[in-house]
This record gives structure tokens, sequence and C-alpha cells, in this order.
């Protein structure tokens, strides 16, 4: 599992069997500021019962609307060109057979598998994505400190500056 299907992973909604998972995942990934930052969030939600992580996933992602995880929406709110940005993420999606799982496309879960799937992913997508995990992460920071999910979102940071240092197109 490469480490952006991973993300994709750890941003879904906590299931029985994820955090195993995503450990199985975490080990696979080489060294470096991803498998850290991947490991503390672990290591964080470990000793959380399966109810309270999934407590902590709604608090931080459904009832915070700054920490919403629709990428666009931080780059360009409710707008013409996020419509614009996801309907080209969608044409993508059905080129490679993503599912959205009924999430909007700029969510970070299937942006993050199709980001696993596209060796040449589309060239707005890393600046998008520095503006969209940035604006989580300082608002999430700000609203609750200790939550383990600013680790998950600095590793997400982490593993989009990857790609920023890509030529653009890929």
């Amino acid at each position: 599992m490469n480490m952006f299907a991973l993300l994709a992973e750890g941003f879904r909604y906590p299931r029985p069997g994820r955090r195993e998972m995503l450990a199985r995942g975490h080990a696979a990934l080489p060294h470096g500021p991803v498998r850290t930052a991947v490991g503390r969030f672990l290591r964080a939600v470990e000793p959380l019962s399966l109810a309270a992580w999934e407590e902590l996933y709604t608090r931080t992602f459904d009832l915070n609307p700054l920490v919403a995880p629709y990428l666009g929406f931080h780059r360009w709110g409710e707008s013409y060109a996020r419509g614009d940005f996801m309907a080209k993420l969608n044409a993508r999606y059905r080129q490679l057979g993503i599912p959205t799982d009924g999430e909007l496309p700029d969510h970070l879960v299937p942006v993050f598998r199709y980001l696993a799937a596209d060796e040449a992913p589309l060239p707005e997508l890393p600046e998008v994505l520095e503006v969209g995990l940035k604006a989580m992460h300082r608002a999430l920071a700000k609203a609750d400190a200790d939550n383990p999910y600013l680790l998950l979102l600095e590793a997400a940071r982490q593993a989009a500056g990857t790609l920023a240092k890509q030529p653009a197109g890929g």
C-alpha cells in the first residue's frame, strides 16, 4: 500500500479492523516524515475504543465546518472554480475506476485514492492540497490542539509536499 492509499484509509470513518490495516500499511511505508506522523497518529488512537474513535472522527470532520475534509471548499469556497475542479476529478475517477463512496470528489478519501492510482495527477492538485490541508490543520489546532487527527493531517501535508517536488503533471 503506498502512502496515498494509506492516507485515504486513515481519513475514512473508523470501522472494525481499520486500526490493524493502518498498522500494516504504516509498517510498509519507507522511513521518513510521513511514516513518523502516521505512527504517531496510530499510537494516539490505539487506546481508544472503536466507539470513542468514531466519536472523535465525527467531532473532528463532521461537526466542525472549518475542518470539513473537502479540499476544493478550502481553496475556492462554494464557487464555479470548485465545481470545475470537482468535474475534472470526477472525470479522472471514472477513467481510473476510483470509488467516491458517496462523497463529493474533493473529499480527502477519493483524492488520496486518486493520487495512489494516477502517476500524472491534475496539475492544480498540489496547490489545492497544500491550501486545503493547511487550512484544516490550522482550524483543528485552534479548536482542539490535542486531536490525534492533527498528526494524520501532518502526514498528509508531508505526502502532499512530495507532489509539489514533481514536475507539473507528474
